[in-house]
């Protein structure tokens, strides 16, 4: 009769033995010699460090010209990529609600939004990190 199905007793996690299991008897060994394994050598495993991209940053350049490319923008700031907004060729009111978008899509991926120009905003994710204030200067750069 077949025992009762337990999944501890299949992943080897049980603690009890099979009475019905008996060690192999195996002939005594005159002179053992140590096991040496033979381990295969893999050259595929071998990257050389020039060639290694890993985990490539991107930041993109992107001048909207209406609102909807919002939606594009925000694409690249959903996938990591950092973007760089010029709002040179947007009137005031899209621009603003451009900003307000992707200020929205940057809180959303744990991401900022800094102006880094009269007119231009960085918009990174979360896994940048942006130093420095260039707003503070922009003031002093244009009155003079």
């Amino acid at each position: 009769m077949a025992d009762k199905f337990s999944l501890s007793r299949f992943f080897g996690v049980n603690d009890d033995y099979d009475e019905d299991y008996q060690e192999p008897e195996s002939a005594p060994v005159a002179n053992p010699t140590p096991a040496t394994p033979n381990r295969p050598v893999d050259s595929r495993k071998v990257v050389a460090m020039r060639n290694a991209k890993p985990n490539a940053s991107h930041i993109a350049i992107c001048e909207p010209r209406i609102y909807s490319d919002a939606k594009s923008i925000a694409k690249q700031l959903t996938s990591g990529d950092a973007v760089i907004v010029n709002f040179a060729r947007v009137d005031e009111p899209q621009a603003q609600r451009i900003v307000d978008f992707l200020n929205g899509t940057a809180f959303a991926v744990g991401g900022e939004i800094k102006r880094i120009g009269e007119q231009i905003f960085l918009c990174t994710p979360h896994n940048f990190e942006v130093s420095g204030d260039v707003a503070a200067n922009l003031g002093t750069q244009f009155t003079k």
